[in-house]
């Protein structure tokens, strides 16, 4: 079975996105709660529908649900806008789009905490997710109002709509 790189590493920032050092993913996702950043991009069509990945059964964090288009780590050395760039070819094979920022906050759970780079854009081209997700469709707006709450996305996701739909 696949599972995430433990040892891979991640910056460390303080609440303004400064790097402060770096530490593994294990130690990142394992209860040490250090600040690292990740990126997201909400992924629109030009109906307005928002594009979901499925996260894989593998995965150590929210297996299974549904969850924002793209989401990632920043790797070490690599500013917000390489990594989303980066991280949206990877998973979704999209390039050439305009991100525009909506929102940076810290994310907590039981686990982690992520310093969380929120994005948007508007994409009518092809999508195509990559073997490391799940696959992933568009979401009608109301589709998404009427599973909030049930288990079917992860607490991410659910923390941003609304950004995306306030």
């Amino acid at each position: 079975m696949r599972c995430d790189n433990a040892s891979e590493r991640f910056p460390v920032v303080d609440a303004s996105g400064r790097v402060t050092g770096s530490a593994t993913r294990g130690e990142c996702h394992g209860g040490s709660m250090l600040l690292h950043p990740v990126v997201h991009l909400h992924l629109f069509n030009g109906r307005g529908e928002l594009y979901l990945q499925k996260r894989p059964a593998w995965k150590d964090i929210q297996p299974g649900r549904w969850d924002t288009a793209v989401g990632g780590h920043v790797d070490c050395g690599e500013t917000v806008e390489e990594a989303l760039r980066r991280e949206v070819r990877e998973e979704l094979g999209v390039e050439g789009f305009r991100p525009e920022r909506i929102a940076v906050y810290e994310f907590r759970s039981d686990r982690e905490r992520e310093l969380v780079y929120v994005h948007r854009t508007v994409w009518d081209g092809p999508v195509s997710p990559s073997e490391e997700l799940d696959g992933g469709r568009f979401w009608s707006r109301e589709e998404i109002f009427a599973h909030l709450g049930c288990g079917v996305f992860t607490p991410n996701f659910e923390s941003e709509v609304a950004l995306l739909f306030g």
